[in-house]
Order: C-alpha cells, then sequence, then structure tokens
C-alpha cells in the first residue's frame, strides 16, 4: 500500500458470484504502521444469517496473520446485500498503548446518564429526608410549645391560690386584694402592643392599634356610652368571681376551692343550653351532674356545718359568677383575637381604677377591711397575687389564640393535683376520704366536658375502621390459606377448591 493512498483502494472487490475471501484491513495514516486487522469471513451454518465478523487486534508496527489474507468465503445472494448495507470499516486513532477502544463515546455516554440519575436520586433522597427531619422538628417543637402553655397556666393558677394563702397570714382583706389584683389588668393591652412592635412587620401606631381592637365593642369603637354600658357589668362579675374565690380561700384548702372552681365548665355548658340554645349533649349533662354529685360531697365532708359549708358556698358562686361572665361574653361580644381581648381586659382594669376605688375605701373606713399602720401591709405578697392573677390572665388569652382553648382547661384542672402536691407537703394536709372522693369526681367530670361536640360520630367511625381492618386482616389469612392449600394439593396432583 501506497502512502497517501485511501486504505479503501486496496480492498479487494465485492462480487456476488464471488469465491473469494474478503479481507478488510484499516490502517492509520501515521508512519505507514498496520494498527489492526479487520477480518470479516463467511461461516458455515444453517439459516440465513451464517456470516460472523472478527477483529482482530495487532501490535503496532507487525504484519497480520498471513492466513487471514487468503481467507475466502462463500457469499449467497442473500448475503451480499446484507453484507454491503453493513458497515465495513471503522477507523479509529491509534492509543499511545496500542489498544482499540471500541464504542468510547458510547460507554461514556451512558456512564454520564447513569452517574446523572444516580446524582438525582440521591439529592432526591436527601431532600425527602431533610423534609422529614424538618417535619419532625416541627412537630415536636408544637408539642414542646403546648406543653409550656399547660405547666404555665397550672402553676400560675396555683401560685396565685398558695399565695393568697400566705397573704392570710398577715392580712386579711380579700377585697383590697381583689381590687388591687384587677388594676394591674391595664398593663395586658401595652404587652400585647409590645409584643406586636418586636414581632410584626408592619407596626402600627399606638392609636391606631387601640381604634383597631376597640372594634370589639361595635363599629364606632370604644364611645363614653359603649364603656359604661358593656364594661361595668363585665367588671362587676369579674370582681365578684375573684373576690368570692379570695373568700373561699379563708374557710377551705387550695385543693377544695380549685377544685370547686372547675365546676364552671359544667356551669357554662348548662347556662348556653339555656340561653345560647347550645348544642344538647347527654355527655356533658352526666359531667354537669357529676360535678353538682362533687359539690354536694365537699359540703357534706363536715357535715352541713361551720365553716365548710360557708366556704363552699362562696367557690361554688365564684364558679357560677364566672360561668354567667364567659355566657354574656359570648352572647355581646362574641368571639376576640388577641388584641381584642387584650383591650378589653385593660378596659375592665381602668374601670375597675376609675369607679371600683371607692369601695375598699369605704370598707376600710368602717373597719370591715381595716389595716394600721399602712407599713404594715405586706405589699410583695400582695404584688406577688397581682402578678401571677396577670400572668395567669395573658396565658389564658395568648393561649386561646396561639393553641387550643381545651389545652388551657387542662392547665386549669391541672391546678387540682397541684394545689394537692402543695398542701399535703409543706402544710401537712390530711385529706379524708369523701372530699378525695369529691375532688376526683368534679375532676373526671371537667374532663368529660372538653369532649368535642361529634365526639360520638367520632368514636364510631373509630369502630367502623377497626372492624373494617379485622374484617380485611382475616380475608388476607383466608387468601394465603386458600393458597396454601391449593399449592399442596397440586403437589398431590390433586386440586381442591376451599369453600367459600
Amino acid at each position: 500500500m501506497k502512502r497517501g493512498s485511501s486504505p479503501l483502494e486496496s480492498l479487494p472487490a465485492l462480487t456476488p458470484g464471488g469465491s473469494r475471501s474478503s479481507a478488510l484491513l484499516s490502517t492509520l495514516g501515521k508512519d505507514g504502521d498496520l494498527s489492526f486487522c479487520l477480518i470479516q469471513c463467511q461461516c458455515s451454518g444453517r439459516g440465513p444469517r451464517a456470516s460472523r465478523s472478527s477483529v482482530i487486534q495487532c501490535k503496532p508496527g507487525g504484519n497480520c496473520p498471513s492466513r487471514h489474507r487468503g481467507m475466502t468465503r462463500q457469499l449467497s445472494p442473500l448475503s451480499v446485500a446484507e453484507d454491503s448495507a453493513a458497515p465495513i470499516l471503522e477507523l479509529q486513532n491509534r492509543s499511545p498503548s496500542g489498544i482499540c477502544r471500541h464504542s468510547r463515546v458510547e460507554r461514556q455516554s451512558r456512564s454520564g446518564e447513569e452517574g446523572t440519575q444516580t446524582h438525582t436520586e440521591s439529592s432526591s433522597q436527601e431532600a425527602e429526608g431533610q423534609t422529614r427531619c424538618q417535619s419532625c422538628t416541627s412537630t415536636f417543637l408544637k408539642l414542646i410549645w403546648r406543653f409550656l402553655i399547660i405547666l404555665s397556666v397550672s402553676s400560675s393558677w396555683v401560685g396565685t391560690t398558695q399565695f393568697v394563702k400566705i397573704t392570710y397570714e398577715t392580712f386579711d382583706c380579700p377585697f383590697f386584694m381583689t381590687w388591687f389584683s384587677t388594676n394591674w389588668n391595664i398593663m395586658v393591652f401595652p404587652i400585647y402592643y409590645s409584643g406586636h412592635l418586636a414581632t410584626a412587620q408592619e407596626k402600627q401606631s399606638p392609636i391606631k392599634k387601640i381604634r383597631e381592637c376597640s372594634r370589639i365593642f361595635g363599629e364606632d369603637g370604644l364611645t363614653l356610652k359603649l364603656f359604661l354600658k358593656r364594661t361595668a357589668p363585665f367588671s362587676i362579675l369579674w370582681t365578684l368571681t375573684n373576690y368570692l374565690y379570695l373568700l373561699a380561700l379563708k374557710k377551705l384548702t387550695a385543693t377544695d376551692v380549685s377544685a370547686l372552681f372547675c365546676c364552671n365548665k359544667a356551669f357554662v355548658f348548662l347556662l348556653s343550653w339555656i340561653v345560647l340554645k347550645d348544642r344538647f349533649m347527654g355527655a356533658r349533662i352526666v359531667a354537669a351532674i357529676m360535678a353538682i354529685t362533687g359539690i354536694v360531697m365537699m359540703a357534706y365532708a363536715d357535715g352541713f356545718q361551720g365553716d365548710s359549708i360557708i366556704g363552699v358556698a362562696y367557690a361554688v358562686g365564684s364558679a357560677s359568677t364566672s360561668a354567667l361572665y364567659k355566657v354574656l361574653f359570648k352572647m355581646f361580644l362574641g368571639s376576640a383575637n388577641f388584641g381584642e381581648a387584650a383591650h378589653f381586659v385593660s378596659t375592665l382594669g381602668f374601670f375597675n381604677l376609675i369607679f371600683i376605688s371607692v369601695t375598699p375605701i369605704i370598707l376600710y373606713f368602717t373597719k370591715v377591711e381595716y389595716w394600721s399602720p399602712f407599713s404594715a401591709v405586706p405589699w410583695g405578697y400582695l404584688c406577688g397575687v397581682a402578678g401571677l392573677w396577670l400572668a395567669f390572665n395573658i396565658l389564658v388569652n395568648v393561649g386561646v389564640v396561639l393553641t387550643y382553648p381545651i389545652l388551657i382547661s387542662i392547665g386549669t384542672v391541672l391546678s387540682v393535683p397541684g394545689n394537692a402536691a402543695v398542701d399535703l407537703l409543706k402544710h401537712k394536709m390530711i385529706f379524708s376520704v369523701v372530699r378525695l372522693g369529691a375532688t376526683i369526681i368534679i375532676c373526671i367530670g371537667f374532663l368529660l366536658m372538653l369532649l368535642p361536640e361529634e365526639w360520638d360520630e367520632i368514636t364510631l367511625r373509630f369502630i367502623n375502621s377497626l372492624k373494617e381492618k379485622k374484617s380485611e386482616d382475616h380475608a388476607d389469612d383466608i387468601t394465603d390459606s386458600s393458597v396454601h392449600t391449593r399449592s399442596r394439593s397440586r403437589a398431590n396432583g390433586t386440586v381442591s377448591i376451599p369453600l367459600a
């Protein structure tokens, strides 16, 4: 072969009836060295396709084996067209090692596609893992937040009750304590507005925020007429609730008073059913009956005489006024968000400071609640009671908005075992069987009040889902047993058809 001539020129011509072999040689134009030979031969065999191709690799500078040069093949008419349509020669550059890498581009493309698919799958798995971790973290944080709300509500109410009992040791003026603590409600709206400035992206001025939150009183906002008309009855109910609660603490233990105060949930249901025409629920009627039973048992503990029956009356009166406050609020003011509730509570504080202040003055000069000298007033304990009461009111309003109202109720009922633990460990109280049974009955009734309105439908759906699951499992077991029976029957040469 001459240098510079095309490799295809030296190839023997393929004729349809030819009897000689076709040796296809491919050469590279670098120094005229023969890199490898491509031999295509006709093999004897049966069938229309008996031709095979073989590639013999040759080292640089070497000659192809001579036995391949003289190889012949018998071409049939069918194989001529087939061979002529097939690719004859593939030219590739010689690698430094002299080794031919066939279909390198195809393998690289395949490896690239496989690498891309593997990278996509790994990235999707990582994204799914991150999403699961984020969801688990958010769920865990929500549970922690709800637990802290319950614990804060319960501990603040227990602390308020215990601080009142301690204050009574040196200062026996329940109405003054009520008035002083209610004045601290003025700070509820400033605390809310401070939180608004710290968290809101679009900050509003105090005047604009007050006008926005005062819509709870009506479209015109808070006017003098509405201030006296709407605030006066709620302020009186608020004061009566707290005052009667403090009077009950003078006669009974903190555990008994907190348990009796939990009856307000049953009273709210009864008043809502009568006044607001709410839905009748048998479970809540049972809870109300249990609450009344607990009240009677608590009064019977000391034989319906002495300070016990008076203390029970005070506690039940406090629960009743609290229930009336809630029902009237729902009737006249409806539902309120956190800002509107904070504005309303602060308004109650202003009303108490302006109009109720005359009452402790009258009680002081009539020596009903008299203290002397003025420096003997335990301001530290009074501030402790007022601060814990303020914290309880804020937590109640915040918890209702940010979490579920049921959590606030659970926190309230948990104050009963909290007060019982303090009374048992600190005051060395001994609980009678009757009082302990009454407390347990009242708490169970309170928990029944927390059932949702559709609790019966939810329970029926849950029971039906369990039945369906059991029936599906039973059907799967029957199917598995029938398949096993058929396989055993076929192995024995017989077929058994199970009866349904």
